[in-house]
């Protein structure tokens, strides 16, 4: 019981040392020589000074070193084109158009690339998220407009109403573009027409 009251008295003494900075300072400038236990507290106190800033330190560090490394990502990746982007991921099976290429109803659709210019059936728009419909042998009136398609798409049979049959043609639409490509047997690169925020949605082998 003697041995558990002074392991007692001990430790409060170091609470009172430990939450009181004057007196860990006066006792440090006396050198501990009055109380045989007084060096003995101190070095126990030191420890716990240092570990504690150490870990601070490290902590920062570790904080500082994820930003820039986050930072870095992504400045870089915001450097790359859209494409590049979505290229980045790993594969999850399918192919993606490269180019990306968009005709008339007499292109053949497909995965189109520099040697086989195929028309996309894929495409996806990035602005608002919907697959881009396709009509066959027909082209958008000029009375088609945003605020139609935001409130028919995807309906095909309501979109009809503002579509006009012509031979050779191929009409293209989301949520937030049309686009009709002409009766051309050539296909025509997407990257010409800026204003379309469509990317090829990956074709299934």
């Amino acid at each position: 019981m003697d041995d558990d009251e002074d392991l007692d008295e001990l430790l409060d003494e170091v609470e009172k040392k430990f939450c009181r900075n004057v007196s860990v300072a006066s006792s440090a400038r006396g050198g501990g020589g009055s109380e045989p236990g007084g060096a003995r507290r101190l070095s126990a106190l030191k420890p716990v000074v240092q570990r504690s800033s150490i870990t601070e330190d490290i902590d920062a560090l570790l904080e500082e070193l994820e930003d820039e490394h986050g930072d870095f990502h992504q400045s870089q990746r915001e450097k790359l084109p859209k494409e590049q982007r979505v290229e980045a991921k790993p594969p999850s099976g399918g192919r993606k158009c490269c180019p990306v290429f968009v005709g008339g109803s007499s292109v053949t659709n497909g995965v189109g690339t520099a040697t086989s210019k195929r028309s996309c059936d894929r495409l996806r728009c990035i602005s608002c998220d919907f697959r881009v419909l396709m009509f066959d042998d027909c082209e958008w009136d000029s009375s088609c407009d945003y605020l139609f398609l935001r409130n028919n798409v995807p309906d095909r049979q309501k979109l009809r109403d503002k579509l006009k049959k012509r031979r050779g043609f191929r009409a293209y639409a989301c949520q937030c573009s049309w686009f009709s490509s002409s009766s051309s047997s050539e296909p025509t690169a997407l990257g010409v027409h800026p204003q379309l925020r469509w990317v090829c949605g990956k074709h299934q082998d």
